[in-house]
């Protein structure tokens, strides 16, 4: 699919990237193109599956959400039926904004975002140790917020 995209298009999806309410006139001027031909490779973009979706980046802090916590977790067993149920179990979880599968000494890494320490506590107690085959969740609780982008690297694709 990389070898698909040309300048005009990584420019394209960088701009929608940055901002998805721009309008194709909008990101047409941005990248000295006219409207209708920038259209139609949007619509391509999308077509493809390059983009999935339109979402709205909310203000954590504003909301109140204070907390964010990494967790890693071991389940007790691994066979494949347990694999799935944790995860169709975990999708549930609005607190619990990002998971993956991992190599090395855990199973999962959980990206769980909370109010505060006793919303996330809660969050633990009564919903992520209650299911099964959880064996141990090791929490690392996030001080200071560096960095955090929605934004893929595909400037890397014109190098």
């Amino acid at each position: 699919m990389n070898n698909e995209l040309n300048t005009q298009d990584i420019k394209i999806l960088n701009l929608i990237q940055q901002d998805s309410s721009l309008t194709t006139q909008e990101i047409a001027d941005k990248i000295n193109m006219s409207q209708s031909p920038c259209w139609r490779r949007i619509n391509r973009l999308q077509e493809k599956g390059l983009i999935n979706r339109q979402v709205a980046i909310l203000d954590r802090d504003k909301l109140g959400m204070d907390v964010i916590v990494f967790a890693t977790v071991n389940l007790n067993s691994q066979g494949r039926k347990n694999l799935e149920q944790f995860e169709d179990q975990v999708k549930l979880f609005p607190e619990v904004t990002e998971c993956y599968t991992m190599a090395g000494a855990w199973d999962y890494m959980l990206k769980i975002v909370a109010r505060d320490i006793r919303h996330f506590e809660k969050f633990v107690r009564n919903h992520l140790m209650l299911l099964a085959n959880i064996g141990e969740v090791h929490s690392h609780i996030a001080v200071t917020e560096i960095k955090n982008t929605t934004e893929l690297p595909l400037n890397t694709q014109l190098r």
